[in-house]
């Protein structure tokens, strides 16, 4: 397979002088697909975050009817106790009353029956916000059953990336200090590689030392299957006066990252569905290009590692 992929580099470089506007057009369209494909992504992972402080939102107004509920509950039961009360009263009343006047237990019996229709009222009253106070406090459940879960499957791959981060940086740390970072952020981890670890000067094969580099990371990622790998190629603003057959630093971004993609493809356990090539010419600097130390933190091919949100988003439709 190896032999096979070093032949293809090889007729690709001997041939590169003849390659057609349409290659090109073609390499520019998948471009702007990936690239609109990670602002998806972003977009994607900025919803769900929307999504799930709204969720939030709604597990607090629940609680807060579900209290509410409570307290009139409370009060019911005081009403009914005072009119059960008052209705004792009255019977009492009602039979001293009923050996005196006829009349006057017509009148109680009048307010008796009114008592009763009140206390039925409570009563149904009481009921129907028994049953009320039920269903909230099943649909309060059932929200913080699944904000629980949400929260647990949110916190999982977290550690799982943290874990991720773990096992590259120890795979790689005979490369610190040669222009290899690990950094964790946004929930994602960035594995960073400056072009002196990688290539030659307006070149995109990449060298012996860095080949292991991206071999040793290959190898921690065929065992992470579940994460998109975007493999984005970087310059500085210098134009490149290199191979006539590129149109500039954009061209040459691309093709460096294409080289990582192609090096990570030999490791057979990783998923080529998983893998994206992005080239970003000078556009997206992490330092000033006006000194050589700036510019050569710039020239760097930046492999960002993502979790797959299908298990959130599943989640998130069930709300």
């Amino acid at each position: 397979m190896i032999k096979q992929i070093c032949l293809l580099v090889l007729i690709v470089s001997l041939f590169s002088s003849c390659v057609s506007k349409k290659i090109y057009t073609d390499l520019e369209d998948k471009y702007a697909n990936l690239k609109k494909e990670n602002r998806s992504l972003n977009d994607q992972v900025e919803k769900l975050d929307g999504e799930n402080n709204a969720m939030l939102n709604d597990l607090n107004t629940l609680k807060s009817q579900y209290d509410k509920a409570v307290e009139e509950l409370g009060a019911l039961k005081s009403e009914l106790v005072a009119t059960k009360s008052n209705f004792d009263n009255l019977k009492a009343s009602y039979e001293a009353l009923e050996k005196n006047s006829s009349a006057e237990i017509a009148k109680n019996s009048k307010k008796n029956r009114e008592l009763l229709a009140q206390l039925e009222a409570k009563e149904q009253a009481l009921a129907s916000e028994n049953a009320r106070l039920e269903k909230l406090k099943k649909e309060l459940e059932d929200r913080s059953k699944r904000v629980s879960e949400l929260e647990s499957v949110i916190a999982t791959k977290d550690a799982n990336m943290r874990a991720l981060k773990d096992a590259i940086s120890k795979a790689l740390t005979n490369f610190e200090g040669k222009g290899l970072t690990v950094e964790q952020r946004d929930g994602k981890v960035y594995v960073s590689m400056e072009n002196k670890l990688l290539f030659q000067s307006g070149s995109w094969s990449v060298g012996s030392e860095g080949r292991k580099a991206v071999q040793q990371l290959a190898n921690v990622l065929a065992e992470n299957p579940d994460i998109a790998i975007l493999i984005e190629g970087h310059t500085d603003n210098v134009p490149y006066k290199g191979n006539a057959q590129l149109s500039g630093n954009w061209d040459l971004s691309t093709k460096r990252a294409t080289a990582i993609v192609n090096i990570l493809r030999e490791n057979g356990a990783i998923n080529p569905e998983n893998l994206t090539a992005a080239g970003r010419g000078q556009y997206a600097p992490i330092a000033p290009n006006d000194t050589s130390e700036g510019r050569a933190k710039n020239r760097r091919i930046e492999v960002i590692l993502t979790p797959k949100l299908d298990e959130i988003s599943k989640l998130l439709n069930d709300i």
